[in-house]
């Protein structure tokens, strides 16, 4: 199947890849349910191409950041549950009941508002409670006061206009191997058990669930009733330390040659002058640059792909173009697909990370709306996501 766009900058995302990355982490959660995470349009894949692929191999929940996240989900055609992991205003309680949306409740004052709108909507809204046994963003606060944040919780079980069916927190280093990280993990766990504890003492949770992509791969057996898979569906490890071992990298960012030059010893590239041609080479300007999502901070550093060999990044990226050494490369011409992030011996998402001073996960979000999502089945096209064609 072949769908034109307009080959000027874009995203290629391997649904086969996705569905593989699914299988392997459903098989290590296992019998473990699995969450898939695609908040932030799924790490900048597209939230409802993967939340169908996703969903037809199987996922029970998605999780999001926001309401308007999960009614784009929605709209999309998503049946399964939906959980907003962050805050939505108590005056949508209507709006979340309608649309059988799971709303996050993570301290007493919130969650006494959201029960007042559901109760004067006529509604009740399913609701999780996110414990925060370290974290320390939001959450009901166990480490500071454990029979307080308790007794809170319990209190949230009789509100009327809420239905409590689960529970859930958040690891902060669990993507960490340092012997103190690993402590503050196991305490962690061992915090949440206890309140898990205390609250199916007044009576059983539908839902319980602790690990993020690093939690489930360290600690596959700290599973519980479902896990929140994020990073690692679209290929990622969570760090350099916490592999995930059989993971298959979905997105590539690609681009196309627009000119050719030679330049010669001591000609300047880019602004700034940052690079200066000590030798006569063969210059290759591509259309991307930060404004698309390849990050400024790989000036000078990244390196790409082009023919299958290496073309290095040369002078400042800029906001729509970047400059590549094509000086080994003598068939390179414009109209050529260059590889920007992806596959060897372009940078891989993690490696431009380490070279940018960041994480993987802010590369894949940082890909720009006016990116077209190119979405393959079997190496062939089968959709295309332009955002800017949207009415």
């Amino acid at each position: 199947m072949t769908i034109p766009f307009d080959a000027h900058c874009w995203a290629e995302i391997d649904l086969d890849a996705l569905a593989r990355n699914f299988r392997l982490i459903r098989e290590k959660a296992a019998p473990a349910a699995v969450c898939a995470v695609v908040k932030a349009d799924a790490y900048g894949h597209g939230d409802v191409m993967v939340a169908r692929t996703l969903g037809a191999a199987g996922a029970a929940w998605f999780a999001v950041s926001s309401l308007a996240e999960a009614r784009h989900l929605r709209r999309g055609g998503v049946e399964q549950p939906i959980l907003i992991l962050g805050m939505t205003r108590p005056e949508c309680a209507g709006t979340l009941a309608a649309e059988r949306i799971t709303q996050a409740v993570y301290s007493p004052e919130y969650a006494r508002a959201l029960s007042r709108a559901a109760e004067k909507a006529g509604v009740k809204v399913a609701a999780h409670l996110k414990i925060d046994t370290g974290m320390g963003r939001i959450g009901f606060g166990a480490c500071r006061d454990f029979e307080g944040a308790v007794s809170d919780l319990l209190e949230c079980r009789s509100l009327p206009g809420l239905s409590v069916t689960g529970a859930f927190q958040h690891f902060s280093v669990a993507d960490s191997l340092a012997e103190d990280d690993r402590r503050y993990t196991a305490e962690q766990y061992a915090l949440f058990l206890r309140v898990v504890e205390r609250l199916e003492a007044a009576g059983p949770l539908e839902m319980v669930h602790c690990s993020n992509s690093a939690g489930l791969t360290a600690h596959p057996d700290w599973s519980r009733g479902m896990v929140r898979a994020g990073v690692i569906l679209y290929g990622q490890d969570p760090s350099a330390e916490v592999t995930f071992p059989g993971l298959t990298p979905v997105m590539s960012l690609k681009t196309v040659v627009s000119q050719v030059k030679d330049l010669a010893p001591g000609d300047s590239v880019g602004y700034g002058r940052t690079y200066m041609a000590g030798r006569a080479l063969r210059a290759a300007t591509v259309c991307c640059g930060y404004a698309d999502g390849y990050s400024r901070c790989l000036s000078n550093l990244g390196t790409a792909s082009l023919h299958g060999k290496p073309a290095s990044v040369i002078g400042r990226v800029s906001m729509d173009q970047i400059v590549l050494d094509a000086s080994n490369l003598p068939e390179v011409s414009a109209g050529d697909v260059a590889t920007l992030l992806g596959p060897a011996p372009a940078d891989s998402f993690a490696r431009a990370a380490s070279l940018a001073g960041t994480i993987s996960y802010e590369l894949l979000c940082a890909v720009a709306r006016r990116v077209p999502r190119v979405y393959l089945r079997g190496g062939e096209v089968v959709k295309v996501l332009d955002y800017l064609d949207e009415e």
